[in-house]
């Protein structure tokens, strides 16, 4: 299993996309935190959500673990794959792993960088800055959220190996379904991997998100239906790879 593990990791370290889509979600990340903290005068309450909770990391890496998994069918590189690796669900759960790894790098690495530039302008403006502990459990809570979501989109990959249509259908979750859901069924909104749940694991209030509507999960309950979703795809994604014949 730490073969299988180290080898998707090389395989994320040596990809261009990743360090493309890594790139973007950075620079998203600290543009935003440049704006708010440069234009807008935070209170000590605020700040930390204002100008430090704009991590993108957790949309970026569903994508990224989407484009891992499904590239293995696009670019018809399975097959080495599976024959490097003959046991299908080790080199599953490899590839969930290393998502997961990757989720928290990537999350820690925006995490640091907004920080460094957030308390920077902060200084510069004489405003309030937020309390150390209080920024350290927003990074881990961020991170934990971009881990799973990492996870949970190898889990969709492995299901939806068709790559525009898997990512489409992500984006479509995140930005149409999920808003409607918290606008009409909030009740199942709270349990929506792509909307309520990592906002309930990141510690975001229901009105910043714009689902006042929607009573959140606290923190541990909301991680435990996470794993559920991962959970209950990783074993289908696993079934169906295991059923199948690979070209």
């Amino acid at each position: 299993m730490n073969r299988l593990l180290r080898a998707e990791l090389i395989k994320l370290r040596t990809t261009r996309t990743f360090y493309a889509l890594a790139g973007v979600a950075i620079v998203i990340s600290l543009l935003i935190t440049i704006l708010i903290a440069s234009t807008e005068e935070p209170t000590q309450e605020s700040v930390l959500t204002d100008v430090f909770q704009n991590d993108a990391s957790t949309l970026f890496i569903m994508i990224l673990a989407i484009v891992g998994i499904t590239g293995e069918w696009r670019h018809r590189t399975i097959t080495s794959s599976l024959l490097a690796a003959p046991d299908r669900i080790r080199f599953l759960a490899a590839k969930t792993l290393a998502f997961a790894a990757a989720g928290t790098l990537l999350s820690l690495a925006i995490s640091i960088s907004i920080s460094i530039v957030g308390f920077a302008i902060l200084g510069a403006r004489d405003l309030p800055t937020p309390h150390l502990e209080d920024l350290i459990e927003l990074i881990a809570r961020n991170a934990g959220a971009a881990a799973l979501l990492g996870a949970f989109g190898v889990g969709v990959g492995s299901l939806v190996r068709n790559q525009p249509v898997a990512i489409v259908g992500i984006l479509i979750a995140a930005f149409v379904v999920d808003p409607v859901l918290a606008q009409f069924a909030h009740d199942v909104e709270v349990f929506s991997p792509t909307g309520a749940l990592p906002s309930a694991i990141q510690g975001i209030s229901p009105a910043d998100v714009g689902m006042e509507k929607v009573d959140f999960l606290a923190a541990i309950p909301a991680v435990g239906v996470m794993l559920a979703w991962i959970g209950v795809l990783f074993g289908t994604g696993a079934a169906l790879l295991v059923s199948r014949d690979v070209e």
